[in-house]
């Protein structure tokens, strides 16, 4: 008991729910802490127990409102800090800025290095994070970053719909960057591979050039890291059913699902939108009967005991 004292989990205010799932798995409680918010949008956290010694924990999707949810977890990592935590990890299953990780024209900047930077001038020691939008990401930061994927999460789900072993199941990449996701649910279902060749005449738009792979008859599979605007999903099942897919599938990590993404959805062909909870689902989103969340609770909590107990993190990456 008094070892696990010294584990302490505490939450931003970006995903309430998602920590206290965590924190039940862990087979402990949230610890206390307040987040004031001044009337000009300043943020001010008080830790209200002792960390002094303790191995804590910060669970905090960089999700919307981005800026406001990372500069509330860098304030609480200085806070954790200057309260003598033996150590800080920054738990973000999803990871802000991700996108901006390479300069794409001149004189852009490479957003996801600084902040990869802030973390770690903040006084973080480590960064559990999920399903990162560029594995090369994880050297942006001089700390350890463990990344966990969310491959058999969404594989386990499809197995459960009897997709597994069929001749007439495709899993669909709805782009380039995509075909290794793709290719590990394949193989976890057993399935051929195929593969949408887009364009994008500017940001959070696409268009479909062509589609690599047999498609005809079958029920296609749609697999991605982000949903943001969900141009690319629903026009990609839209193009997928055109070359005549029987019915079209898609899964997710992130559902970011911004501006008119829940209506498009909505609209869509696609027969279920499976996501996991790693970001706060709208309302919304909630509500549409295509939807189907699963929890990333029970696989954050083990890499949490895993990090606490100096146990490898890397074996809850098997496939199998």
């Amino acid at each position: 008991m008094e070892e696990m004292s010294k584990l302490k989990l505490f939450t931003g205010s970006a995903h309430v729910e998602l920590a206290e799932e965590i924190a039940k798995a862990c087979g402990t409680s949230l610890a206390e802490s307040s987040l004031v918010v001044f009337s000009d949008g300043e943020k001010s956290v008080r830790i209200d127990e002792s960390v002094r010694g303790c191995d804590a924990f910060i669970i905090q999707p960089t999700c919307s409102p981005t800026a406001e949810n990372l500069m509330e977890v860098l304030i609480y990592i200085d806070a954790l800090r200057r309260a003598s935590a033996r150590s800080i990890t920054a738990v973000i299953p999803y990871f802000g800025y991700a996108r901006q990780d390479r300069k794409s024209k001149a004189r852009d900047p490479i957003t996801a290095k600084l902040v990869a930077n802030l973390f770690t001038v903040a006084g973080a020691d480590r960064v559990l994070t999920m399903d990162l939008h560029a594995r090369q990401i994880q050297g942006f930061f001089d700390i350890p970053v463990d990344n966990l994927e969310a491959n058999n999460i969404l594989a386990e789900y499809f197995v459960s719909l009897g997709f597994k072993g069929r001749d007439d199941i495709v899993v669909v990449s709805p782009d380039n960057g995509g075909i290794t996701r793709a290719r590990h649910l394949a193989v976890a279902l057993n399935a051929p591979l195929a593969i949408i060749d887009k364009r994008r005449p500017r940001a959070n738009e696409m268009e479909v050039m062509n589609v690599i792979g047999e498609i005809e008859g079958k029920i296609a599979v749609m697999t991605d890291d982000i949903i943001d605007t969900a141009g690319t999903i629903t026009r990609g099942a839209e193009a997928l059913m055109k070359m005549g897919a029987r019915e079209v599938y898609a899964g997710c990590v992130h559902p970011i699902l911004s501006g008119p993404a829940v209506d498009r959805i909505a609209a869509s062909v696609l027969k279920e939108l499976v996501v996991t909870n790693t970001v706060p689902l709208a309302k919304q989103a909630r509500a549409l009967d295509n939807i189907k969340v699963l929890s990333v609770g029970d696989l954050f909590s083990k890499a949490i005991k895993r990090i606490y107990e100096h146990r490898s993190v890397s074996e809850l990456f098997n496939l199998d």
